[in-house]
């Protein structure tokens, strides 16, 4: 089969509500709402926040009791993308994080936030997930994508917008900056540090 036009479908909770993560942060139930509904650029699958490795595209966003869930499909065209799928159909990779602006967010304990809007960019694979319950699963076999052999990518939908069950169609063209809230291996690191010293001092 042509690795061009392979994808594998992928599954998770990119986010989880009332969890605090390893900066202390903690989000609220329907921070993303008004995010998904207005954003006209798109919410990128990145690996590990790295901008200039997009794998795939996100399908569908979902706020549900426990978090945000989120469906997409990984296009294995690119050596990169192979690997990461190789890697999570492996276990060696099963961490999703999220790039974000926080709209709305008061300070919360540890010197972390709750944050109670957040513009969202991207949702990224990562091996080291700054809120550790923010898991893929489900990843699918490479399978053929007719839209992409053919190149007859489907359009969304209306951009951003919410269906009845709570869910948000992918979003358009991408434009403007990247996010500030990304949380990075290093972040991660000297957060989990921090928080490890506050446990047992």
């Amino acid at each position: 089969m042509n690795n061009a036009s392979l994808i594998a479908d992928i599954e998770g909770y990119a986010s989880v509500f009332h969890t605090r993560d390893l900066n202390g942060d903690i989000v609220a139930p329907g921070a993303f709402k008004s995010s998904l509904t207005r954003r006209a650029a798109p919410v990128r699958m990145l690996y590990q926040h790295a901008a200039d490795t997009p794998i795939g595209r996100w399908t569908s966003f979902v706020e549900d009791r426990r978090g945000l869930f989120v469906r997409g499909e990984i296009i294995l065209s690119s050596s990169k993308a192979r690997e990461v799928h190789a890697l999570l159909r492996g276990g060696a990779l099963d961490g999703l994080s999220i790039g974000y602006q926080a709209a709305k967010a008061r300070k919360g304990p540890l010197n972390g936030r709750r944050i109670t809007e957040a513009d969202l960019w991207e949702v990224s694979i990562v091996t080291f997930p700054m809120a550790q319950a923010a898991r893929i699963t489900h990843v699918g076999p490479a399978r053929q994508d007719a839209q992409l052999e053919y190149g007859l990518l489907s359009q969304p939908a209306r951009e951003g917008a919410q269906t009845e069950n709570g869910s948000y169609s992918r979003p358009g063209r991408a434009s403007g900056s990247p996010p500030t809230d990304v949380r990075h291996f290093a972040d991660t690191l000297r957060s989990a540090a921090k928080i490890a010293s506050t446990m047992t001092a």
